[in-house]
């Protein structure tokens, strides 16, 4: 046993086995606890791995075992604060069952998501989870068929295509226009998000039918990215655009952060002259003067009940197909 070290990533099952003077069968079979050797043979093949510093390739043995023990999450912008909340969730779900969890950011570019799907496929991952995709439907679900298992959040598809963990954004933004009307706000804005969200189109969804039931239409609508350089202008073109309103309702808390610095620029009081609303409940939203009014996603449980599907679609190939989440308005100062 005094054969010197190669470098780890080129030590193979070959090279136990002549370490330890067997066939590389027999050690597959011993490092993987399927028996068929004597004691003796057995603690010399462990000892020749550990020697060796031999490491099994998990992707490999997922080539025989039919399983690699890991999943892929792809998210549209690590930097959103809305994101690793989910990632959290997901990963402490999918560590407790034993499996890898492989993380990829989208940076909010479709092209890239549509790679990023095939390299995980060529990976030979057991599923993966996509967060708020914007490829539309039927790149999406081309791009997704050759996958084992796949769980789709804040994103509807068919149950042969995906399970979904979806927001009932409808419902969420129902009860923000409830909320503002109440507090005797009229002249409300939108600012919408990226035109490609689904979520962002069933806020709007829900938008129009509340203001539509209190008689009321919006005063203005502008997309922009969501983020806080998004909010942040189209804040200001709604300003400028529409004097007035007393009411901004946000795609998410970053456009609601973008927009408060808006408003400060225009000397415009929040919520004296203007009361606004985010969207997700980002841990900053509770931080900022004034504290912000949003609706609150559960992130975390989010990520956690999307890896519970996906093992079970994997398993089981299981078809339950979606979870539906309903934002509770957490009032704060801005309203």
């Amino acid at each position: 046993m005094s054969r010197a070290k190669e470098p780890e990533s080129k030590i193979t099952i070959a090279d136990v086995a002549r370490a330890a003077g067997v066939s590389p069968m027999t050690v597959s079979r011993v490092l993987n606890d399927r028996g068929g050797a004597s004691a003796e043979t057995s603690q010399r093949i462990i000892l020749a791995a550990s020697e060796l510093n031999y490491r099994p390739n998990p992707f490999a043995r997922g080539l025989r075992s039919d399983r690699s023990k890991a999943i892929g999450l792809l998210v549209p912008d690590i930097t959103n604060p809305f994101f690793p909340e989910v990632i959290r969730g997901a990963e402490d779900a999918a560590s407790a069952a034993g499996y890898n969890l492989l993380l990829s950011n989208v940076v909010e570019n479709s092209k890239r998501e549509e790679e990023l799907i095939e390299t995980l496929l060529r990976h030979r991952v057991d599923g993966i989870i996509v967060c708020s995709p914007r490829l539309p439907d039927a790149a999406l679900h081309k791009a997704l068929a050759l996958h084992r298992a796949v769980v789709l959040i804040n994103r509807e598809a068919p149950n042969e295509v995906a399970g979904t963990i979806v927001t009932d954004y409808e419902t969420g933004a129902s009860r923000a226009i409830d909320h503002l009307v109440e507090r005797g706000r009229r002249r409300i804005a939108i600012i919408a998000g990226p035109r490609s969200s689904f979520g962002g189109k069933g806020r709007l969804v829900g938008f129009r039918k509340t203001l539509a039931v209190h008689g009321l239409k919006a005063q203005g609508i502008v997309y922009c990215d969501p983020t806080a350089a998004g909010g942040q202008t189209a804040a200001a073109q709604l300003l400028a655009e529409t004097p007035g309103i007393d009411a901004l309702v946000c795609y998410n808390d970053l456009n609601a952060i973008g927009a408060m610095k808006a408003c400060r620029a225009a000397g415009v009081s929040i919520p004296g002259q203007i009361a606004l609303i985010g969207f997700d409940d980002i841990p900053t939203a509770e931080l900022l003067s004034p504290a912000l009014t949003t609706l609150r996603v559960q992130k975390r449980e989010m990520g956690e009940e999307a890896v519970r599907l996906l093992l079970s679609r994997i398993a089981t190939r299981n078809r339950q197909h979606g979870i539906v989440i309903v934002p509770e308005l957490i009032i704060r100062e801005t309203t």
